[in-house]
């Protein structure tokens, strides 16, 4: 046993021996990371479609459509989604846990846009089109720029939402695919291994890291600024 000052490694040795642990670790991220990217572009691209509507009871129909995966209570949504696929018979699996996750992560990217759009000055794009910028320069270069800060959060959000969700993913799910979440609710009825703390611990370092490199690195930037 690797022991230092009461403190042992075998437990992270076990994890990383552990098939089940460390295949559900796999399609978490897999999961949360595509659901994250797919629901960012996508999130942005339409709050910046319902931003440009001039039609208001359109606009406001689709943003209450938006609210219903956020409002709805998670079974709810789980139970739905499980039912539109079993109607549609798609074969559970890794696409209707990736599809179930972009159902509720959109919306949280929407609504972190959304105010930036309404931040930004009305004529902007029209002055950078009569500057003689195109459509898609103007976009690439001077609106998405503006909306860094709320596209960065609803990544963010997205992400966490992804990662930490039990109950949709445990309806929506097939055989052999299981993220954290249902792998841990599946072995409280075995037993709790220390693996899990294991796991937990180096989870909370790897984030504890992003945050402190995230921070040094915006530190360095607005002394440059």
């Amino acid at each position: 046993m690797s022991v230092w000052n009461g403190f042992t490694l075998d437990w992270y040795h076990s994890l990383f021996q552990n098939e089940r642990l460390l295949s559900a670790l796999y399609y978490t991220l897999f999961v949360a990371i595509t659901a994250t990217i797919i629901s960012t572009i996508v999130g942005t691209m339409a709050a910046i479609g319902i931003h440009k509507m001039r039609n208001n009871k359109r606009r406001d129909l689709l943003l209450n459509i938006n609210y219903l995966p956020v409002l709805n209570p998670d079974i709810v949504t789980g139970v739905s989604l499980m039912t539109l696929f079993v109607f549609l018979n798609v074969n559970f699996g890794m696409t209707t846990m990736l599809l179930s996750h972009l159902v509720f992560d959109i919306p949280y990217v929407i609504l972190s846009v959304l105010p930036k759009l309404k931040q930004l000055p009305a004529n902007i794009e029209e002055a950078a089109l009569d500057l003689g910028a195109t459509p898609s320069y103007a976009l690439r270069k001077i609106i998405l720029p503006q909306l860094k800060p709320g596209i960065i959060s609803g990544a963010l959000m997205a992400f966490t939402m992804s990662i930490d969700d039990f109950v949709i993913s445990f309806f929506t799910t097939g055989n052999g695919v299981s993220n954290l979440s249902i792998e841990i609710y599946s072995m409280t009825r075995r037993g709790l291994t220390p693996e899990i703390n294991a796991l937990s611990t180096l989870m909370f370092i790897v984030v504890l890291a992003l945050l402190i490199t995230s921070n040094i690195v915006g530190n360095k930037k607005a002394v440059e600024n």
